[in-house]
């Protein structure tokens, strides 16, 4: 299927059993390989467009809980069958083929070549090889074992020989390591090129995302002194609910059951919080909750929400060309938006002068829209999204910029990444109108810290503060919530007793 097959039974693929040339044709080749790595953008073009390119293959060593640790033999074993799968395949053919099909293929080739050259490998050692190379051709090499687990929330490459993964909000070094800084950017390369984004020394910062939706950030040299830096945020393939940020313990089963009304009545929300305190995941529970027959469309620099209701569209920003040409902002796609009738508009970060759109869409029928801004208390969030519109060149009066908020944020849920690495919801907070020149907000919901075991995890309780009205009471009753409503603020206060 991939080369030259001969007439022969004794021929598959291009791979000659003759005595006298028992795979060297891989050898007028093999100076390529070397080439081929250092270009994997290009080869990646070759394929076909989002297919993943083909690189000379890494010495890595993986975790030792995972893989035993391999030999230099390993290695050498390794290059020499890869060098003559490089000789062997035909590019244009693998590019006909799904994934599990060239990957099929790919084992059989390797199989052959490893039968030919008459290497002495164990069974273990065989597979391992095969799933190395099969990860090589198709995959991101070393970084396909760890995107491969559930477990990991981050995984942050500082260089390649530094890999770093957080587990259960620890952060751990692992035994995985790059061939050098050029195969690490090569992988970075054809990351980003399957969203259309390019990382080079003219453009060496680069916001991308996994088929997953997995957020992918590339900062690379010059600006990356000791070698390309990449993190990623990985995703858990099953999208979380509400009902499981419950059993984790972010939230209490009665604030549940009130976020779950309010992202049912169209409260207008502004989910805020720190790096990597679960903005992004909350946001996406919410979205569980709005009607199905609701339009809603999302503006995000990188795609990454994973919205269950099945009329959605969703908008990604562009970077500027090679020529400084073409980009289109958050900005320009929430001005979009409002020229295709929607319900909902939900921006995934706001971190900018868009936060006046979004308030103005807010503000004009598009009631439930949400987004997610950092801060780290409900108060400074309010303080960010002034300082985000001054940052845009608006000249209002700080009143006037206060009335717009108030008149369109109705809910900020403030999210928080603890000292032990739990997620927590610390704050459900109302924005409920002005007293002269001042933002008035009231508190449904906070979590009070107790203690801590004798693991340093913190222990604490989600509380009512006492409001048995809220703010949003009215809405409440418009959609028939305000019994349900009134049920989960009683439950949570005989609770906390």
């Amino acid at each position: 299927m991939f080369g030259k097959r001969g007439n022969d039974d004794g021929k598959r693929a291009g791979i000659e059993h003759s005595p006298e040339r028992p795979v060297a044709a891989a050898a007028s080749k093999a100076a390529d390989v070397e080439v081929m790595a250092r270009s994997a953008a290009a080869a990646t073009a070759t394929i076909a467009p989002g297919r993943r390119a083909i690189e000379a293959p890494p010495l890595m060593e993986e975790p030792k809980r995972a893989r035993r640790e391999r030999s230099e033999s390993y290695y050498d074993t390794k290059s020499q069958v890869f060098a003559a799968l490089i000789d062997t395949i035909d590019l244009s053919q693998l590019a006909k083929l799904d994934a599990e099909s060239a990957r099929e293929e790919i084992r059989d080739i390797v199989n052959d070549i490893i039968a030919i050259k008459n290497f002495a490998m164990s069974i273990a050692e065989q597979e391992e090889l095969l799933e190395d190379i099969c990860n090589d051709v198709l995959g991101y090499g070393p970084l396909e074992p760890l995107l491969a687990r559930d477990d990991i929330a981050d995984i942050m490459v500082n260089g390649s020989h530094n890999v770093y993964i957080e587990v259960n909000g620890r952060v751990e070094q692992t035994g995985i390591r790059f061939r050098d800084n050029q195969q690490l950017l090569n992988i970075c390369q054809r990351i980003v090129s399957q969203v259309g984004r390019r990382v080079d020394e003219s453009s060496p910062i680069c916001d991308a995302r996994l088929p997953d939706g997995s957020r992918v950030n590339v900062i690379a040299p010059p600006l990356a002194i000791d070698g390309t830096a990449l993190t990623i945020r990985k995703f858990k393939k099953d999208k979380l609910t509400l009902d499981q940020l419950v059993r984790f313990g972010a939230i209490s089963p009665e604030g549940a059951e009130i976020l779950k009304i309010i992202g049912r009545v169209r409260c207008n929300v502004v989910i805020s919080g720190g790096t990597g305190s679960g903005k992004t995941t909350l946001l996406n529970c919410l979205t569980n909750y709005v009607d199905r027959d609701e339009r809603v469309i999302t503006c995000e620099d990188s795609a990454e929400l994973q919205l269950q209701q099945p009329h959605v569209v969703r908008l990604e920003t562009r970077p500027p060309n090679l020529e400084g040409e073409g980009e289109v902002t958050m900005r320009d796609l929430v001005k979009n938006c409002l020229r295709m009738r929607p319900e909902r508009i939900i921006v995934g970060e706001v971190r900018g002068p868009e936060v006046f759109d979004l308030l103005q869409a807010m503000n004009t029928g598009h009631d439930g829209s949400m987004g997610t801004i950092h801060s780290n208390s409900p108060r400074e969030c309010l303080s960010r999204m002034e300082s985000m519109i001054a940052m845009g060149g608006y000249t209002l009066p700080p009143k006037t910029v206060r009335e717009i908020i108030v008149g369109s944020v109705d809910v900020i849920i403030q999210a928080a990444r603890l000292r032990d690495g739990s997620r927590r919801i610390t704050h459900i907070t109302e924005v409920i109108g002005m007293e002269g020149d001042v933002i008035i907000t009231q508190d449904l919901v906070l979590y009070n810290i107790t203690g801590e075991d004798q693991n340093s995890r913190i222990l604490g309780h989600h509380a009512s503060t006492g409001i048995g009205r809220p703010h949003f009471w009215e809405r409440a009753r418009y959609y028939g919530e305000e019994q349900r409503l009134a049920n989960a603020l009683e439950a949570m206060e005989k609770s906390a007793d």
